[in-house]
């Protein structure tokens, strides 16, 4: 497909109730259209280091994006916590119109909040393939990372969900940026906005970056949009070949 659209969502979390945010996310929606939505990390519950009391247990978020998205005739990607054989993982899911699903559990753990302490890593680098453009699946603090995601001619762009709060914003935005310009590809970062549980404030700071580190997405309320051109990506590529001269290297778990 030549051209993807991708619509993102700043989403004000409602602390800890899945059905109020399902809900929310619904009216928000109705009247967009895309070939991705893209929501924030731990869009049903917010980000909480209480996975006891808020993990789904019965795929109640997943349930949700795959009955979302086969009514939407789209995909939908959002991470939530989850609870799996004894340990709990902060899940990212992509999620498309035929029911099929991948995941990807974050990998670098905000240990600053003490998530390290309850929630456990992934050990995948996940790539999700939608009618043709390959996108890396990334969470939040997976960004101040760079070694994971280099782009080894095997993606097309990243999605980061996030929430990310105001105090290290200007970090987000960088950083979003230089994942972008240093991998030629793509980038969408979708944040929450509001106030959470723990008094965290978040901004309105959605961006979607070309990999010029131009920003080329548009916002309308809380919507934000983006399309991805494969020829204007591929033109880019070409003319500023940078990936050819990248250092080799493997990453141990």
């Amino acid at each position: 497909m030549k051209c993807l659209k991708i619509t993102a969502l700043n989403l004000d979390i409602i602390w800890k109730d899945k059905m109020a945010n399902f809900n929310t996310l619904e009216k928000e929606l109705e009247n967009s259209s895309a070939e991705i939505f893209l929501l924030p990390e731990m869009f049903s519950t917010g980000f909480s280091m209480e996975p006891e009391e808020i993990a789904d247990r019965n795929e109640e978020s997943l349930s949700w994006l795959k009955k979302y998205s086969k009514a939407r005739n789209t995909a939908i990607c959002g991470s939530a916590s989850i609870a799996e054989n004894g340990k709990y993982h902060n899940r990212l899911y992509f999620v498309t119109p035929d029911g099929e699903n991948a995941h990807y559990d974050k990998r670098h753990l905000f240990s600053y909040s003490g998530e390290d302490k309850v929630y456990s890593p992934g050990n995948e680098r996940i790539i999700v393939d939608l009618k043709g453009w390959k996108i890396l699946l990334q969470v939040c603090y997976d960004l101040r990372f760079p070694v994971f995601v280099r782009n080894n001619g095997d993606y097309d762009a990243i999605f980061y969900v996030a929430n990310w709060p105001e105090t290290r914003i200007d970090a987000w935005k960088t950083l979003l940026k230089a994942r972008a310009i240093e991998n030629q590809c793509y980038v969408f970062g979708v944040n929450r906005i509001g106030t959470d549980g723990n008094n965290l404030h978040y901004p309105e700071s959605t961006y979607c970056f070309f990999a010029d580190g131009s920003v080329v997405s548009e916002v309308d309320g809380n919507i934000v949009s983006a399309e991805f051109d494969r020829e204007k990506l591929s033109e880019f590529r070409k003319r500023f070949r940078f990936l050819d001269d990248r250092d080799e290297f493997e990453i141990k778990y």
